[in-house]
């Protein structure tokens, strides 16, 4: 059994590598010619989830992967799709020097909240109304 996985994974290191580098040519920018648009991106994506949403693509941080905001049943998320356009990543992507989630850093700027719009008319109010910093709670009843 381990050696069927080992060899699974060679098999798939080999693959992904031959796919990737479209370039022989050491400095050469994919992204001038590999393009992902959210049409396409949305066509790629419905197999696994039919009801997503691409919120944006870019280029990502890895030199050939296309970073895709992707938002279903209300939550947000990055996704990782390869230049030739046959594999998904769905994962963390961590920076080693620095030990630095490149993914976390993506999902918190796309779930960022502007806290002044946030509908305060209904709310409890304790302590100064015109303070100069706020506190906002929420809480479920239920």
């Amino acid at each position: 059994m381990r050696k069927v996985f080992l060899l699974f994974l060679v098999v798939l290191i080999l693959s992904s590598a031959a796919d990737s580098y479209g370039f022989s040519i050491k400095g050469q920018d994919c992204s001038k010619c590999h393009t992902l648009k959210k049409d396409e991106a949305a066509t790629l994506l419905k197999s696994f989830d039919q009801n997503i949403k691409i919120l944006g693509v870019g280029v990502g941080s890895v030199k050939y992967l296309f970073e895709v905001s992707v938002e279903s049943n209300g939550k947000k998320g990055i996704v990782y799709i390869d230049f030739p356009k046959k594999r998904l990543f769905s994962g963390s992507l961590f920076q080693i020097q620095g030990k630095k989630n490149l993914t976390q850093e993506k999902l918190s700027e796309i779930n960022k909240i502007n806290v002044s719009q946030i509908p305060l008319g209904d709310a409890l109010v304790l302590g100064e109304k015109n303070a100069k910093y706020r506190v906002v709670v929420f809480d479920d009843p239920e």
